[in-house]
């Protein structure tokens, strides 16, 4: 579905009223919502819930197994990457993203992207446009905050998938600009590429006034009822992000401590935490965000059609016969054997320290193999299956969107960029939650943050808008990659932005094909060789 065809919905989508049957249009919704806090916040629950539904593209794409939301587009960004090897078997619903076939126009890969997030974006405006700005009461403003921090993160990342870095390309093409002030228009006329800032300046101005919003309705006693919302400390979360991106170094760090400050009863995990699979569950007490996976949602009794069976390697699912997904092998190796995430993979031997004797059992007995035959050197078993039940065939795991321990970096980041003391941040952080014989005292303390962020957020969607935000391309050279797939590519290289799909510019009368991403072609291999992690520089 384009993004035209999905905002042509504004004018015409009617919900139907049970029991008499009659509908309302979606002007008139917007009018009931405005006046039903209730109302507008199932509307928000309705936006959320989709971020994980089962197949959202079918209609459009026909049935897909890689289709399940935004967990897809986590897998997608990874595996285009260098840190997350996988394999071209059969089995593996990602291996487009291995050797970039997703980046035709045509490639329904591109369409799920694009559809998804403007599918979020459509949501949002409906929320945005039906809530009174000046409203005081605290539930609309809490809903209203919802709809602008999740267009801002819509945008946000669509900003990053096509095009690079906003610090000298403000005036490149970015995305259509659609809110509730033109979507209108929108459907009718189309919407032309607004530049990189102007798609910033919307993201800044949203989650602005989602963080304002959101002060004014906890200072009123309003709170999320769970964490699949978006609450203060999360919309803090989100600017931190932006700020990095943008390298506003201070305000990143800012941020990031006022999103550490106000996540009330939200702390890292401790090493103890981690020394076992898990990052399964919104309950974990260093979540700050998350999509919440209900056993009776479709997403989970497809048992196949979600994140865990993909990623996963203790549960049932497509990893069990794709090898599973893996770490490269540089940075795996560059992780101290004292860090408790060394753990987080299997090791050159098909073992990890974090499985207990009962989990390995559990495990070969379900794989009817040792584990080294089974899975591969390398492969995570930094996921949980669902209630830690080794071989569980059902699937609902939680996907985690924002960690505090991400703001610990981005604050330790921001602040060394600064001028500010960012060393003394990542060593105490790194110390007390990781590896306690942790020290760093070299002078590239930027890519020594990158690769603690590589380590910590592997296999969270974290690590493509982490390359293209540092400008380095991709080396895949020792990473454990078939040889057909060992990539050298330039940080401007044409192959990094995802085109614009087809289906959009011939819908949308304000695009033309002038208007597409140019395309890099199809990459070619390379030798493999060695390489170190520590000899990856961040040049800005």
């Amino acid at each position: 579905m384009t993004a035209a065809s999905i905002l042509s919905l504004s004018s015409c989508e009617e919900m139907e009223l049970a029991p008499e049957g009659s509908t309302l249009t979606a002007t008139q919704k917007s009018e009931v919502y405005g006046n039903d806090a209730s109302k507008s916040f199932s509307a928000v629950s309705g936006a959320y819930m989709s971020m994980s539904a089962r197949m959202p593209n079918e209609e459009d794409i026909k049935e897909r197994h890689n289709d399940f939301g935004y967990p897809s587009v986590m897998l997608m960004t990874d595996a285009n990457g260098e840190d997350m090897v996988n394999t071209d078997n059969g089995y593996n619903w990602f291996s487009f993203e291995i050797d970039f076939r997703d980046r035709s126009q045509d490639a329904y890969l591109s369409r799920i992207i694009w559809s998804d997030l403007y599918r979020y974006i459509f949501s949002a405006n409906a929320i945005v446009a039906s809530i009174d700005p000046a409203s005081e009461d605290k539930s609309l403003k809490f809903n209203l905050a919802q709809g602008l921090a999740l267009r801002a993160f819509s945008y946000f990342q669509l900003a990053q998938l096509y095009q690079f870095n906003i610090v000298g390309h403000e005036t490149s093409p970015c995305v259509p600009l659609i809110t509730e002030e033109n979507a209108d228009a929108a459907a009718q006329d189309g919407a032309p590429r607004a530049t990189v800032r102007e798609v910033y300046d919307r993201i800044y101005s949203d989650i602005d006034e989602a963080i304002r919003l959101l002060s004014e309705a906890q200072e009123a006693g309003a709170s999320r009822p769970d964490k699949r919302y978006v609450d203060l400390a999360t919309a803090y979360g989100i600017r931190a992000r932006v700020n990095l991106v943008a390298r506003e170094w201070a305000a990143a760090a800012s941020d990031a401590q006022a999103a550490i400050d106000n996540a009330a009863g939200v702390a890292p995990a401790s090493i103890s935490d981690v020394a076992k699979p898990t990052f399964s569950s919104v309950d974990e007490p260093n979540w700050m965000w998350g999509i919440i996976v209900e056993e009776t949602d479709d997403v989970a009794t497809s048992g196949i059609v979600n994140w865990p069976s993909h990623i996963g390697s203790l549960n049932y699912g497509y990893a069990n016969y794709s090898s599973g997904m893996k770490i490269s092998k540089k940075l795996f190796e560059s992780i101290s054997d004292t860090d408790v995430r060394k753990g987080w993979w299997l090791d050159e031997d098909g073992v990890s320290a974090n499985l207990t004797d009962a989990m390995q059992k559990a495990w070969v007995e379900y794989a009817e193999a040792t584990i080294s035959q089974y899975y591969d050197a390398y492969t995570n078993v930094k996921f949980g299956p669902d209630k830690g039940i080794i071989a569980n065939d059902c699937n609902a795991n939680d996907i985690p969107l924002m960690r505090i321990e991400e703001m610990y970096l981005i604050k330790a980041e921001g602040l060394a960029l600064s001028g500010g003391d960012g060393l003394s941040v990542l060593n105490s952080f790194i110390q007390t939650y990781r590896d306690p014989q942790y020290s760093f005292s070299g002078a590239d303390i930027q890519t020594e943050i990158w690769r603690q962020r590589r380590i910590e957020l592997w296999g969270e969607g974290m690590s493509w808008f982490d390359l293209m935000r540092y400008g380095v391309g991709i080396d895949r050279r020792n990473c454990g990659f078939q040889s057909a797939y060992v990539y050298v590519m330039a940080g401007n290289d044409a192959n990094l932005l995802w085109p614009i799909p087809y289906v959009e510019i011939n819908a949308n009368p304000a695009l033309s094909t002038s208007d597409q991403n140019p395309s890099g072609g199809s990459p070619s291999p390379v030798r493999d060789s060695l390489a170190s992690v520590h000899d990856e520089k961040v040049s800005l």
